[in-house]
């Protein structure tokens, strides 16, 4: 008598939903392989993997369209790895690193990602941009680029168009941010520390955010990395509260709302508990360092490959003209911050 086989809760078996998976997934990982590649080769900090892979993701999908074939697995990288690359996240961070930055440093990354995502949101509306593009533009300045915009998606659920146009604004916004920042600092006569910290607090990729604080020297890059990590610890609060704030603004009685649960948020923020134990083996934080980048760019791929340009043009400027406001609102509240706590 033959053995039963397993089945998916589609219906379909487990060999066949892993073939049916197979070359979306193929695909998308084969792109992000490329996009790190790319990077590791050039060194330069601007150039994140993440956005080379949204940019062949888009190229190619203009050439071979959105064959039935790779549908399952582009849809699966979008959700379930990106969701795994958020929670692996968590590995890399600890409650230490938070402590070591003092209270005064802490209350100030709290403060530009409380003010910076809501400032973000309104101007959007004023500016008749849609809200969910408003939204993940606010998320990607607020806290940590990229990462926080995928991440953000899961919750706001805005078109591929949308994540698109939000990566290139953050991108380019924090690009810039990245070169002009070492010239701003010398300019205000910031010490290293004071120069590090607003880097940390302002900027929006880490690569980026890191690479600007560097150029201040050894104290500048300590500092500067520090308060952006602490930046990234707000992902998950930020995550849960912009899944309630849509879920109020979706029904007409808040009373009865009953706020998407982003259950990767809670999986980033119990192993970051558990990696501050000191429990987790190196080599497991080594695999994360590892597999995260992997999985976000492959994740990024596929959102490209569903991409379509012609939406993608009709937005206009306007959204990138919010990103630079918004990239503006938080430089200028940042710097105020670290002035004051020195």
């Amino acid at each position: 008598m033959a053995a039963p086989t397993t089945a998916s809760p589609t219906g379909q078996s487990f060999p066949d939903k892993l073939r049916s998976l197979a070359p979306g997934l193929a695909l998308c990982f084969g792109i992000a392989i490329i996009a790190i590649t790319l990077r590791n080769m050039t060194g330069v900090a601007a150039l994140n993997a993440v956005v080379v892979a949204l940019i062949l993701g888009v190229g190619l999908g203009a050439v071979i369209g959105r064959p039935a074939s790779l549908k399952p697995g582009i849809g699966y990288a979008v959700r379930p790895i990106l969701r795994a690359a958020i929670v692996l996240l968590g590995l890399q961070l600890t409650l230490g690193m938070l402590w070591a930055l003092g209270p005064g440093a802490l209350v100030l990354a709290l403060v530009v990602v409380a003010a910076t995502l809501p400032f973000t949101i309104w101007l959007g509306r004023v500016m008749g941009v849609d809200p969910g593009l408003s939204m993940l533009i606010g998320t990607g300045t607020a806290i940590c680029g990229a990462s926080a915009i995928v991440a953000a998606n899961q919750v706001v659920r805005g078109r591929e168009e949308d994540v698109t146009y939000s990566l290139a604004v953050i991108t380019l916004c924090g690009t810039v941010a990245l070169v002009v920042f070492p010239y701003l600092g010398e300019l205000l006569g910031l010490s290293a520390r004071v120069y590090g910290l607003w880097a940390g607090a302002a900027i929006h990729e880490v690569v980026q955010a890191v690479g600007a604080a560097a150029a201040g020297g050894e104290e500048a890059s300590q500092s500067g990395t520090v308060m952006k990590l602490a930046r990234v610890f707000l992902l998950a609060p930020a995550i849960l509260a912009l899944g309630w704030w849509v879920a109020r603004r979706q029904h007409a009685d808040a009373a009865k709302v009953k706020a998407p649960v982003p259950w990767f948020a809670f999986g980033f923020l119990a192993l970051v508990a558990l990696g501050s134990t000191g429990l987790v083996p190196q080599f497991a934080v080594d695999a994360s360092r590892f597999l995260v980048p992997l999985m976000l760019a492959a994740s990024v791929a596929a959102l490209g490959l569903q991409t379509d340009l012609r939406a993608l043009h009709a937005r206009g400027a306007a959204p990138l003209l919010l990103g630079i406001a918004s990239t503006l609102f938080i430089t200028t509240l940042a710097l105020l911050g670290v002035l004051l706590i020195g």
